[in-house]
């Protein structure tokens, strides 16, 4: 099931987006850089797949795996290669080194018998024995020549391939035949640690060996596969691809028939298991709360409903309706008669339903991603690197995972690493390099940046604040305000001097009617000018809250009815009395004149600098599937609220979430989520190397949406990669980690939650956590499901 807020496609895969340069991060005193050190070891949560071995696996039968889409193209090394292009690619292709369930990288033996470096002076060489049985479809061995094709195809050298990524591939300078075929001999012009997460999956060179065919050639088809299964069709109308048994394949025998792959919406997938038109789902909560309740579900033997229609209904309620379907009243009669009939139908449904669901488990662990909170180092406010610490700082992260994964029965750990989850050899918690949740430490951050409580209001006092433009009009005039003000002083200092100088005869002039009758004229004057000023405020007011509902907009921190149930403790600004309210205010109640005015009430309690408040565009996805992710938002919204900290929430398409908002830059704040890799030392650096300029003046950003990284990070991560002592590489890779908390672009806030639905009667599948899929294993254990199949015609 794709989730919103999920780069498309893997973890290894490079996108270039310009924007504008960011600022040098300052980075405090780090901790827990090194793999010493005690405590206790991060454990990864455990599979959950209904593990069975082969001989309680039955053969034959055929499953259907609901997937988001009919991939676009079944080739993974393409831009539009997508979650469901992985899972299908998993089961036709040669898989090296796939990730167990610790998330490690390991040994195929169906494809070979030993992978290893045997020197590494004055270059590194990566010596393949291929198993000999390892064929394709065609019957031709697997060897040599499509090693080499793919990593022409992939190396970078040829544009003309259209490749999504080239990590490793570039380092290679030569690949040759062995002692015999079975040999495949990779030489490096540099090290690489990574090594293992070359040539998985690997395609026949019927595939990579030209542009024509690496380009076109596999978006629809597969001709010649090596899994155990091959590629029957794709069907765009149908919206299955269609697995077989693959003849030729040489390890065990796929214990399932064939294998389809059926495009389901995420919001359909409850009506899909219901309908017995899939067997496996990737699911929501809200889905396998359904599915918990239909273990509950009872009825009959005159016993109302567990839940569902008719579950409210009393037997004294029961007994009335009887009564009045029976009745004299031949009107009631038949209106009753029509509820009754109703609500029966209803129950049936609603049981035939919960009979469906029986038929099915929840099967859950952690997936193997986590999701953060991006801070846009690009541009504003969060350029800096003590605002974005102290916006890290406020967050409650345990808090924020409890709400996420306890209701799930998961474990509820924040992650402690940017490059690696607990349970991986790469893990060490470096969230110490940043600090744990401290309001006062956030509230001072923000202060040494120059955010206070009276910025909002206070205009710079000085030249060497504010924009140029801002110094030039302050060089060329005054405000209505100063100038008034100026007038105001002028005609104060003239009349103290004319009554030291004249005494009564000044007292005198000023009784005069005449000077009665102007000085009421002038205060008539001043009170009509300030009714029109107050008034126009009013307009402009209530046209900028119509046009924040229809942009759909809401500004955390407005005193708008309803927006705050209650102000914060201990702030008592924040309350509105009656009396202030009123029009004119509290009797008695002005100030002298010059006293600045009080701060509007959307800006009580909320910090500001040079006049304008603190407040960062939160940009989150609106679609059905999101619901947890704005769940997530609000609770971050008021944690940033309790330190002064306004927010603009924006809620947009899912599908334009990432592509157009950030991975473009267009956002403050955003929540989305990353894969965990077995090759961090690889697929980290794109996501937080520091942007570099390109050739038109913009700057490459790859997979860094954050815009924030340093040039010490990515020394750590070049280093790292070209380790080939694996300790020392992950030392480095720890160190890495521990800069990129400290300037805290990303913050991990919790792993994911992995819910599939999965026929009760099947085994080896479900949440799979970090490990790849055995699709030979999979299988049901006492035939086809019962109850309703999962119907082609359907």
């Amino acid at each position: 099931m794709a989730h919103v807020g999920v780069p498309r496609g893997t973890a290894r895969k490079r996108r270039s987006v310009t924007l504008l340069a960011t600022g040098v991060l300052t980075i405090p005193v780090l901790a827990g850089c090194s793999s010493g050190g005690g405590g206790p070891v991060a454990v990864a949560v455990p599979q959950d797949i209904a593990a069975t071995s082969r001989d309680g696996v039955t053969e034959g039968s055929t499953l259907t795996w609901a997937i988001d889409a009919v991939p676009a193209t079944l080739n993974t090394f393409q831009a539009d290669a997508d979650s469901a292009t992985t899972r299908i690619a998993g089961a036709l292709l040669p898989s090296l080194f796939p990730m167990d369930a610790k998330g490690e990288p390991r040994l195929n033996p169906d494809y070979l018998e030993s992978a290893k470096v045997i020197e590494q002076e004055p270059k590194q060489i990566v010596l393949y024995k291929l198993n000999q049985q390892a064929v394709w479809s065609d019957g031709r061995e697997i060897g040599a020549p499509d090693f080499v094709a793919q990593w022409r195809a992939l190396s970078g050298k040829d544009s003309a391939f259209w490749t999504a990524r080239n990590a490793g591939y570039e380092r290679i300078e030569k690949i040759e035949r062995g002692k015999d075929d079975l040999q495949v001999r990779v030489t490096f012009s540099k090290p690489y640690a990574d090594w293992r997460a070359l040539f998985s999956p690997l395609y026949p060179k019927e595939v990579t060996g030209t542009p024509g065919t690496f380009n076109d050639g596999a978006r629809a088809t597969l001709k010649n596969t090596a899994g155990p299964f091959r590629l029957r069709g794709v069907s765009k109308d149908k919206g299955t691809v269609t697995l077989d048994r693959n003849p030729r394949w040489w390890g065990e025998e796929a214990k399932l028939e064939s294998l389809v792959f059926r495009a389901v919406k995420p919001e359909d997938r409850a009506e899909a298991l219901t309908g017995g038109t899939v067997h496996v789902a990737d699911i929501d909560p809200a889905t396998a709360n359904r599915i918990a309740r239909a273990a509950r579900y009872r009825s009959g033997n005159g016993q109302p409903p567990a839940h569902g229609p008719g579950a409210d209904i009393t037997p004294a309620a029961a007994l009335r309706s009887w009564a009045l379907a029976h009745g004299s009243d031949e009107e009631a009669a038949e209106t009753a008669q029509a509820t009754r009939a109703k609500t029966r139908e209803a129950v049936a449904a609603y049981a035939a339903e919960q009979k469906s669901l029986k038929g099915f488990a929840v099967r859950k662990s952690l997936e193997p991603a986590y999701t953060q909170l991006a801070m846009n180092g690009g541009s504003g406010p969060l350029s800096d690197d003590r605002v974005r610490r102290a916006i890290a700082r406020a967050l409650n992260r345990q808090e924020l995972a409890d709400a996420v994964l306890k209701p799930l029965g998961l474990p509820a750990k924040p992650p402690g690493s940017h490059l690696a989850l607990a349970g991986q050899p790469a893990y060490k918690d470096g969230s110490g390099a940043l600090g744990e949740q401290d309001t006062e430490e956030a509230q001072a951050l923000l202060a040494d940046a120059g955010w206070t409580l009276d910025g909002a209001v206070q205009k710079p006092k000085d030249t060497k604040a504010g924009s140029e433009a801002d110094h030039t009009d302050a060089g060329k005039k005054k405000t209505d305000a100063e100038k008034k003000t100026d007038a105001e002083t002028k005609k104060s200092d003239t009349e103290t001097k004319a009554d030291a100088e004249g005494g009564a005869g000044a007292e005198k002039a000023d009784g005069t009617p005449e000077g009665k009758q102007k000085e009421q004229t002038a205060k008539e004057k001043e009170e009509k000018a300030s009714k029109e000023e107050k008034s126009d405020k009013d307009d402009k007011a209530d046209k900028d809250d119509k046009a924040s509902r229809e942009e759909g907009l809401y500004i955390v921190g407005d005193e708008k009815p309803g927006d705050r149930l209650a102000p914060r403790a201990g702030d008592g600004d924040a309350r509105v009395a009656a009396q202030d309210k009123q029009p004119g205010g509290a009797a008695g109640a002005y100030a002298p004149a010059g006293t600045a005015a009080p701060a509007p009430a959307s800006l009580k309690g909320r910090l500001g600098k040079d006049g304008k408040p603190l407040t960062l565009r939160f940009v989150l996805p609106s679609g059905p599937g999101s619901q947890s992710l704005r769940s997530v938002g609000d609770k971050i919204v008021e944690m940033l609220d309790a330190i002064g900290v306004g927010t603009v929430i924006t809620k947009v398409a899912d599908d334009s979430y990432f592509k157009d908002h950030v991975a473009s830059g267009d956002y403050d704040l955003a929540l989305y989520s990353w894969p965990a890799t077995a090759y961090p030392a690889t697929d980290g650096r794109p996501i937080f190397a520091k942007p570099e300029p390109a050739t038109d003046g913009s700057l490459l950003v790859e997979q860094n949406y954050t815009r924030v990284g340093s040039d010490h990070i990515d020394q750590l991560f070049d280093r790292a990669v070209s380790e080939l002592d694996a300790n020392a590489s992950r030392d480095l890779l720890k160190q890495a980690d521990a800069r990129i908390w400290a300037a805290a672009g990303s913050i991990p806030l919790y792993q994911r939650p992995q819910l599939v639905a999965v026929d009760k009667k099947l085994a080896n599948v479900g949440a799979f956590g970090f490990a790849a899929p055995r699709y030979e294993d999979i299988g049901f254990t006492g035939g086809q499901a019962a109850g309703s199949p999962a119907d082609p015609k359907k």
